[in-house]
């Protein structure tokens, strides 16, 4: 099995680091991340400028100022022409959540929403970080999962959204299947100035959990269980299809 291996926070990573150490038993592994974090890039391609292509590693490469979903369409559309596909992308593990509203802006998943774009079954594994730092436990549940998918496959078309609680692996509760939950309105931006006291702003801090009842992503974690939830490329209201055709035929004012 050949994984292309991407993430969000840069080559230089905890837990991209883990993740190729706890993948490399079980798989030939490439990985393509960008050279810096870019968390918060979603799937944002770079269309402006050419990209470079730098090797730090056998089988390890970085992109300059490239986003998560750059590295992952490189790798998949021609950076090794010579070479069979990938079988599978895997993303992160994410220093940090990626729960409700997060896959949005996400480039974890965006990372892994790419793959799928591309033909790829793909995983977007996150760590929600407190203060135990427990890379090792995400890494082992990613081990884990790869291996369920070698013995048991899932559509292609599906794309799994994983966050692990900041435990030891032997505290986890086990895991659960669940849909994303909901955020409320993040915090305000935080005004400041530059040195020479102009003012600038940074993005305030995301929202806790407005829908995080039964069967969320944000309760399992909350109860030590590992989510996991299955996300699609499709974004269409499929429920809403037959109210928009009957607002549409209806004369305008």
């Amino acid at each position: 099995m050949r994984i292309l291996v991407s993430n969000d926070d840069g080559y230089r990573a905890e837990g991209l680091q883990h993740l190729v150490d706890a993948l490399c038993p079980l798989a030939a592994v490439t990985v393509v991340a960008p050279d810096r974090n870019r968390s918060g890039a979603s799937n944002s391609l770079t269309l402006d400028v050419p990209l470079r292509v730098l090797e730090y590693g056998e089988r390890r490469y970085y992109v300059q100022n490239g986003t998560p979903t750059d590295c992952v369409h490189l790798a998949i559309s021609g950076l090794f022409p010579d070479e069979v596909d990938h079988d599978m992308v895997v993303s992160g593990i994410n220093d940090g959540p990626n729960l409700g509203d997060d896959v949005l802006y996400s480039g974890t998943v965006a990372a892994a929403v790419e793959g799928r774009f591309l033909g790829l079954p793909a995983i977007a594994i996150s760590l929600v970080l407190r203060d135990g730092r427990h890379f090792t436990t995400a890494a082992r549940v990613a081990s884990e999962l790869l291996m369920r998918l070698q013995r048991s496959p899932l559509h292609a078309s599906m794309i799994l959204n994983v966050n692990v609680p900041d435990v030891p692996y032997e505290q986890l509760r086990g895991y659960q299947s669940t849909r994303l939950g909901h955020r409320h309105r993040s915090e305000p931006v935080v005004p400041a100035s530059d040195p020479r006291g102009r003012p600038v702003y940074w993005v305030g801090p995301a929202g806790e959990g407005a829908d995080a009842g039964e069967g969320t992503d944000f309760q399992a974690v909350a109860n030590g269980y590992v989510s996991v939830t299955p996300l699609q490329v499709d974004l269409t209201r499929h429920t809403a299809l037959e109210e928009i055709g009957e607002w549409l035929s209806g004369r305008p004012e």
